[in-house]
């Protein structure tokens, strides 16, 4: 019988086991340093700020496991001797595999700022990092002041976070408006606006210089380019991620920023593969990064990988691009492809329409010669991946978009729709005479 060895016990590595299961009677092992048991990563948030404890991030029971023939190893692997088919373990202990799978996930990025390794200074991806956050600032008279640097999805997180115990903080993004190499510029700006209308310091266009330590190696203040030193207790360091792959450098197995690996996320050495954050393909599928830093992406591909395992060879075909997350207490969701001004091809338009008042927009992309829907951006309105989807998948046109808006409309009952607003303003920008047609549950559940 196989083992199956799984390095890593994130959303890849558990997705596999559970479908390697559900196929097979393989020995399964998950090594993870991290925590005993799976927990869902984007929860971690939620349990700083009180609305759950830790437990709760655990979307199994913990006999699960067990039940499951799934065996669990709580280590560090240090080393992997390939043609030993063998990890060495920090403990000293070693375990051999027939099958080897990496999914050690990522790490925060360190670009070798002066004081980068203080005490106080930290990144927020993992729960002992969750762990470190309650001790360094646990209220605002020990944390009178943090200082974030990046300004990503992770950052804005780590920002809510503080927040959330009245903590000051001051947010450093070096980009001239947030996120702005990834949202177009309307919805840039108005994620600007909401950062500071949540009395969180957002200095933009500026970099980190240093971290200045006090007597006892901790950190007690930043300086930035522009020369200003600001006095704080905790410096998140949020500015990106890598993957997490240093104990493989000595293996035999290529490497790139990540684990490369091909279609059927195979590595350069047989009987070993990579998923997750830390898996690199050699080239990117469509328009898709090489290295995918993403939950969704994450789980496709240990289900993918999972049927290989188990004799039905599968390549990783992830589909139309899709992705959502929060900025503090605006829903974000994408769909297919909207670049940003900095990276967006010149066949791509935009239609962007924005509430007057409240924090909600759309962007639509399209083909400005074809018209071809390409993808869709929006905030504060919550959209149905299946219709997208679909739409995306028969090269529906943006008109087609726009007629049958209100069936892609996932909002509850009760809550304010605004297909009406977004069409009468796409009608005057483009010179149509659209109606959009009546929600159809017909119409939905024969997509879904």
């Amino acid at each position: 019988m196989d083992h199956i060895v799984i390095i890593g016990n994130g959303i890849s590595g558990v997705t596999l086991a559970r479908h390697i299961r559900k196929l097979s009677d393989k020995k399964i092992t998950i090594i993870s340093a991290e925590s005993d048991y799976f927990f869902s990563r984007t929860a971690l948030m939620y349990v700083y700020m009180g609305h759950m404890k830790f437990e709760h991030t655990q979307p199994y029971e913990n006999w699960f496991w067990k039940k499951n023939r799934i065996d669990l190893v709580n280590g560090f692997v240090e080393k992997v001797e390939t043609d030993a088919k063998k990890l060495v373990l920090k403990d000293g202990s070693s375990i051999s595999y027939d099958k080897l799978v990496i999914a050690t996930g990522s790490k925060p990025n360190k670009f070798g700022w002066p004081g980068q390794d203080l005490n106080g200074v930290q990144g927020l991806y993992s729960k002992q990092d969750l762990e470190l956050l309650e001790k360094n600032a646990p209220n605002n008279k020990v944390c009178n002041r943090a200082v974030i640097v990046g300004g990503g999805l992770i950052g804005i997180e780590m920002a809510e976070m503080l927040r959330s115990r009245e903590i000051p903080v001051t947010f450093l993004v070096r980009e001239k408006s947030f996120w702005n190499g990834v949202l177009p510029a309307g919805e840039s700006a108005m994620i600007n606006e909401h950062i500071l209308e949540h009395h969180i310091d957002l200095q933009l266009d500026t970099n980190l210089e240093k971290i200045i330590s006090d007597d006892n190696g901790r950190a007690k203040a930043v300086v930035t380019d522009k020369g200003e030193t600001i006095e704080c207790n905790v410096v998140g360091l949020t500015a990106g991620v890598t993957p997490n792959i240093d104990f493989l450098k000595d293996s035999g197995i290529e490497l790139g920023r990540g684990v490369k690996v091909n279609r059927f996320l195979e590595t350069n050495v047989k009987d070993v593969f990579a998923i997750g954050d830390c898996a690199e393909q050699h080239e990117g599928i469509g328009s898709r990064r090489p290295i995918e830093a993403v939950w969704y992406t994450g789980r496709m591909m240990g289900e993918a990988l999972a049927q290989t395992l188990c004799d039905k060879p599968r390549k990783y075909t992830p589909g139309h691009w899709f992705n959502s997350a929060k900025f503090l207490d605006v829903e974000y969701q994408t769909y297919g492809w909207v670049f940003s001004e900095r990276s967006k091809k010149d066949n791509e338009q935009h239609f962007h329409w924005r509430h007057l008042s409240e924090k909600i927009c759309i962007t639509v992309a399209f083909d400005k010669d074809s018209h071809q829907f390409l993808g869709l951006n929006t905030f504060g309105i919550r959209m149905r991946h299946e219709i997208f989807d679909q739409w995306l998948t028969e090269n529906r046109d943006i008109d087609h978009v726009m007629t049958y808006l209100r069936d892609a409309n996932f909002d509850p009952e009760f809550y304010k729709l605004y297909e009406e607003e977004i069409v009468a303003k796409y009608n005057a920008d483009f010179n149509k005479n659209i109606s959009p047609k009546k929600k159809s549950w017909k119409r939905i559940f024969s997509i879904a």
